[in-house]
């Protein structure tokens, strides 16, 4: 794989499309698709509301298929230290009990999701969906061994999400029509999705 330059657009490796059909062991995987983190919400991610149409079409296809579907959420205290009044470099989100750190309701998850809470503890920022919670847990006993992702940020919890997911050993998808990012900096973005496949992860892109 030819390595890109920090900004460059993400090399798009050419797809199998026989190996990138969800199939047994296979799990969808969202990433907090919540209210804060889409507009309107206290740290809206630009157009994050364009990965929910896609990531419903994944969620029907999954959910035909009897496959595992897990959504994460991020679940904070009013003093968490990511936050701008405790010296963080947040707004005030996803307030444990708030309307904010609710999943959408626009999402289409079935009964039978598994909902994943991130550690609700004032003096850890964490982005991974793998610290502190009970995912990988969660995945090993359903058998899961590939995981296809999409959700917010592309550039914070998908991309550090993703990263410990193949550190793990799990393989990994990335539907990047169902994902965001925040770009704080120019070029966030890419170079968070360039970061996952030079990783190892795969991109479908539909």
């Amino acid at each position: 794989m030819t390595r890109q330059q920090p900004g460059q657009a993400a090399h798009r490796p050419q797809r199998d499309f026989a190996s990138l059909q969800p199939q047994m062991g296979d799990a969808l995987l969202i990433i907090d698709l919540q209210n804060d983190f889409l507009p309107g919400g206290a740290l809206a991610v630009p157009d994050g509301d364009a990965v929910i149409a896609p990531l419903n079409a994944w969620i029907e296809r999954f959910s035909g298929a009897g496959l595992p579907i897990l959504a994460t959420r991020d679940r904070h205290p009013p003093d968490h230290c990511s936050f701008l009044e405790q010296g963080g470099s947040w707004p005030a989100h996803c307030v444990a009990g708030t309307t904010g750190a609710k999943i959408t309701a626009a999402l289409a998850l079935p009964p039978r999701a598994r909902v994943v809470d991130k550690p609700g503890r004032s003096d850890v920022e964490t982005y991974s969906a793998f610290a502190g919670t009970t995912l990988d847990a969660e995945l090993r006993r359903a058998g899961s061994r590939r995981l296809w992702v999409g959700g917010l940020a592309t550039d914070y919890c998908v991309l550090n999400t993703v990263l410990e997911a193949l550190e793990r050993g799990y393989a990994v998808v990335l539907l990047t029509a169902a994902m965001r990012a925040v770009n704080v900096r120019p070029g966030d973005g890419p170079r968070a999705l360039n970061a996952m496949i030079e990783r190892g992860a795969l991109v479908l892109e539909d």
